[in-house]
């Protein structure tokens, strides 16, 4: 199937680095030597909040691209047409100068892994990646780049390596390869393939991007964690890639203990050195594959897509349950087995703690690290990920603490999680104007009073018959406090005025004033609801409070309807 070809200049990109959070500050008040940028496609679905505003203002000065870890394009049961169509709206949206996804699979029927697992590399697994990439090349109107991934286990039904599968697959489905090398290393200490015989097969031209990364060596296997420098190995197979695919848009990873930007910077001028070195050289040694490597595994029979779908069925089921795992050491090639299938599992409860830690953290301090590690893999285990964007994973966990036996005796705990979960989402949400106080100056008592006002998209409220917010703000001090009782109701705010999310705690009166104006009540029904409940609320005083915390975004003057 015909596609179209990059946006122009995307060979000229250069040398660039992932955009990750720590750096925001210092690209958007410094504009750092960096010829681009990519950013993980999953973290800007929302197209709102700051992430988003950072990458709008970014783009006025580096070109972008995008990176997806969650479409699992090999999943045979599971794939999201809806977080496709999330990743369309982005494409469009920011025009990247390159879009890249992993040759790997994330989910079984109806459940989300949000991992970027092995795939079988079979005749089943290649029509259907096949499939899948004309299919993601038809819905957003352009060529993707897949690329190859770092693995801890080979399947015996595998029928080719995997730079076979990645030539057969760009040669039919008309996408391009992003080739990481450190990723072709780390599959050379792992499954002996050959990282220089693999570049051979890949067609010149079919390479459209080279990314760079460091890796941890253990004992058992090479982990790609993206946590360090480019490894001397790695530079070495970076050198053969420009001689035999040409100088190509070159990319840095760096996403585990994420150092100085000027260390990541110093990698990619590295890059920069190495690549005119040897296009400066070109010719000057020929690329040869290393003595005693394998190359390419025996062929296996025709492959079956039901018998895709049962392994990968039964990886998923020992990712949960280690019992579960001797269907799947029986179909894994090479030493370490037990010990590769564990680290997929431990990478999928560390995943899991990591997102739940960042959207809970005052739970976590409730509960302390270890307990709250339990409780994660609790909550993947019985609540299934139904999303491929991870930001949506902890949805749940409101509803699944109230129902988690141990820790009933912790009653607020659920109201807790509700809590935090409106303030993760509120980071999300939607930016906006705020109304001004003034939008009331001038008009008469009665217009006033018929007044309606529309919330702001990153403002909700909250509501706990248990000391939530007085427990929750305790934990933002140095000293926590608890309060001495739990059993008092509590009420408040959440809202974004800027781009830090916050929490306003609330009257009651207050609350159920506001609470009538969210319902679409207007602000004379809503006052007089706050005077049904304290006879001394400070109407006045309240309502110069809301507007100057940006809580609202419009004033609509309509009258009061008559009721039937």
């Amino acid at each position: 199937m015909p596609t179209p070809e990059h946006p122009p200049g995307a060979r000229q990109l250069g040398f660039g680095l992932g955009l990750r959070a720590p750096h925001y500050r210092a690209f958007l008040e410094d504009r750092p030597a960096v010829d681009w940028l990519e950013v993980h496609t999953e973290n800007y679905l929302d197209q709102s909040g700051w992430d988003w505003h950072v990458l709008e203002e970014l783009r006025t000065t580096y070109p972008f691209s995008l990176h997806g870890i969650g479409l699992g394009l090999g999943s045979v049961r599971g794939f999201s047409d809806h977080h496709l169509g999330r990743v369309r709206s982005l494409v469009r949206r920011v025009q990247p100068t390159l879009v890249s996804e992993h040759l790997c699979w994330g989910a079984v029927t109806g459940r989300q892994l949000n991992d970027l697992l092995p795939l079988v590399l079979d005749d089943a697994a290649l029509r259907l990646m096949c499939e899948r990439v004309e299919r993601v090349q038809e819905s957003l109107d352009r060529q993707v780049l897949i690329e190859n991934v770092s693995t801890y286990v080979r399947f015996r039904q595998d029928s080719m390596s995997e730079s076979e599968f990645m030539a057969s697959l760009a040669a039919r489905s008309g996408c391009g390869v992003l080739l990481d090398v450190n990723n072709l290393y780390v599959n050379q200490c792992n499954h002996g393939e050959d990282a220089l015989n693999a570049m051979q097969l890949l067609a010149v031209g079919s390479v459209g991007e080279i990314h760079l990364g460091g890796h941890l060596v253990t004992p058992e296997a090479v982990i790609d964690h993206h946590g360090d420098t480019v490894a001397d190995p790695v530079w070495r197979l970076y050198e053969a890639a420009i001689q035999r695919f040409g100088q190509l848009p070159t990319l840095v990873e760096w996403d585990t203990d994420v150092p100085p930007l000027d260390v990541l910077i110093g990698e990619t001028e590295q890059a920069r050195r190495v690549a005119e070195v040897v296009t400066s050289q070109v010719g000057a040694r020929p690329v040869t594959p290393s003595a005693n490597v394998s190359t390419s595994p025996a062929r296996a029979p025709r492959a079956t897509i039901a018998a895709l779908a049962a392994t990968q069925e039964a990886f998923a089921a020992a990712l949960f349950d280690g019992s579960r795992s001797d269907r799947v050491l029986g179909q894994i090639d090479g030493p370490y087995g037990e010990h590769r299938l564990a680290l997929y599992r431990g990478n999928q409860f560390a995943t899991w703690e990591k997102v739940l830690q960042a959207a809970y953290p005052v739970m976590q301090m409730l509960v302390g690290e270890e307990f709250f590690g339990g409780l994660s893999r609790a909550y993947g285990i019985a609540v299934p990920s139904s999303s491929a964007d991870l930001n949506e994973f902890g949805a749940g966990f409101a509803d699944f603490l109230a129902s988690f036996p141990h820790v009933a005796q912790y009653p607020y705990f659920p109201d807790m999680a509700r809590l935090e979960s409106a303030l993760h989402r509120t980071h999300y949400a939607r930016s906006a104007e705020s109304a001004p106080a003034s939008a009331l100056t001038g008009l008469t008592p009665e217009v006033t009073s018929m007044a309606r006002l529309r919330f702001h998209p990153a403002t909700s409220l909250f509501a706990s018959e248990w000391s939530v917010v007085p427990i929750w703000t305790a934990h933002q001090e140095r000293e926590i406090r608890f309060p001495e009782r739990v059993d008092e109701a509590s009420h408040a705010l959440i809202l974004r005025p800027r781009w830090t999310a916050s929490v306003l705690s609330l009257a009651p009166a207050s609350h159920s004033a506001l609470a009538c104006l969210a319902a679409g009540g207007s602000l004379g029904t809503a006052l007089r609801h706050a005077m049904e409940v304290d006879p001394d609320f400070d109407a006045d005083a309240e309502v110069q409070l809301w507007f100057d915390a940006g809580v609202f975004t419009t004033v609509d003057l309509q009258e009061e309807p008559n009721p039937r």
